[in-house]
């Protein structure tokens, strides 16, 4: 990616049906977003083909509940992962991992990484995987409440979570708690693979809504966490502390995307407190949120100043409803989800076609993207426009 120095770095993700959707595609579209090569395998499955994934959360129950996901495509097999040609290991969590650690040939590839001291990164249940491989005695490491007798059992010491965003490292391992602690665990395991994280101290706003789409306001926002940024997330009539249902967009076999029931997304700021002029970038995220806060008074006068003020601003999807609705888009060079197109170009604006749909684009100020896909670009073309970059 333009924004990092060529690092070559090249790691393995561990993927399995029903690992849960955010530990394996934040992971996932940061590091690439980054400059980081990454090969999402599952054993029995080649490049291509897809896992199913898992919506966990805690919802008030003794445990947490589970809803259907995203398809996340795999982009390498998993008979040909070679450890000796990677720099480190991602184990995602969610359910994929107890079954996961029943299989001596994922056992094999794990202990080779831990064995060959290069970092890896275990999030909430993928530590069965490494408890499994024989791979956490005597060291120092958490995971999700519930996986703590079997890594007791299996001689580690384990630490309990005092938060859900928990993480622990000793020597090259990494574990985190769940995905809440992802921008920690992230930056964690760039800082093993060698990386640097420069220009970083940047105060970013992103325009939340009920039923934005769910990785395009969580991937973004938790990447940026981890670069360092501070970053704030609002939503009219909401503060901070409160939940936004997402929505969970996604092609299987209809003319337009399904739509799915995604995480909650907790709200960091007030809505009616922001001053836009202490931020120095705004997100839009997509969904069906922009469609309704395109009708506010106040997201249309945030919109402009950003945009007026030639701040970065990253928007993608459906986001650009609300730049349209803003009339910021006359001039300008851009992209979005295809049938926002009319939107775009009655704005004013040159339609740049998404081909294919994970492309993004930046005009002066402006990145936008069609669909989350495209995160990897869409974060990286953000970066360079805030001057922030990973070296290595």
């Amino acid at each position: 990616m333009a924004t990092s120095a060529m690092s070559e770095k090249r790691v393995v993700l561990l993927c399995g049906d029903y690992a849960e959707d955010y530990e394996v595609m934040v992971p996932f579209q940061a590091l690439l977003a980054y400059g980081i090569s990454v090969d999402a395998v599952c054993p029995g499955k080649k490049a291509g083909e897809t896992c199913r994934t898992a919506i966990h959360q805690l919802s008030g129950h003794q445990t947490y509940t589970e809803i259907r996901g995203h398809n996340f495509t795999l982009n390498a097999s998993f008979e040909d992962i070679d450890h000796t040609k990677y720099d480190g290991l991602v184990i995602a969590g969610g359910r994929a991992p107890e079954y996961l650690a029943m299989d001596a040939f994922v056992l094999n590839m794990v202990r080779n990484f831990v064995n060959s001291g290069k970092p890896v990164a275990s999030i909430c249940h993928g530590q069965l995987i490494l408890a499994a491989a024989g791979a956490v005695g005597g060291l120092k490491c958490t995971g999700f409440p519930a996986v703590g007798p079997t890594l007791i059992a299996a001689g580690a010491l384990w630490i309990e979570p005092d938060t859900l965003a928990a993480c622990v490292v000793d020597g090259n391992i990494i574990t985190a708690a769940t995905y809440i602690g992802h921008p920690e665990f992230i930056r964690l395991f760039v800082k093993a693979l060698g990386g640097t994280i420069s220009e970083s101290n940047k105060r970013i706003l992103f325009l939340c809504g009920d039923y934005m789409e769910d990785y395009e306001v969580t991937v973004p926002f938790q990447s940026l966490q981890a670069l360092g940024c501070h970053v704030d997330a609002v939503c009219p009539k909401k503060k901070a502390g409160d939940l936004c249902p997402t929505a969970v967009h996604d092609f299987e076999g209809d003319q337009t995307y399904s739509e799915k029931p995604g995480h909650d997304f907790t709200l960091t700021a007030n809505f009616e407190d922001i001053d836009a002029s202490s931020y120095d970038a705004l997100v839009i995220p997509g969904g069906r949120a922009p469609e309704y806060l395109a009708l506010d008074g106040k997201v249309i006068d945030i919109a402009k100043h950003f945009m007026e003020s030639e701040k970065p601003v990253a928007s993608i999807c459906h986001g650009q409803q609300i730049l349209a609705a803003a009339g910021v888009l006359k001039g300008k060079k851009c992209t979005a989800y295809p049938a926002v197109k009319l939107n775009v170009v009655l704005a004013g604006a040159t339609w740049l076609e998404p081909e294919p749909i994970d492309r993004c684009f930046t005009h002066g100020n402006l990145v936008t993207g069609a669909a989350w896909p495209g995160h990897p670009e869409f974060i990286s073309q953000l970066m360079d426009l805030l001057g922030i970059k990973v070296s290595f």
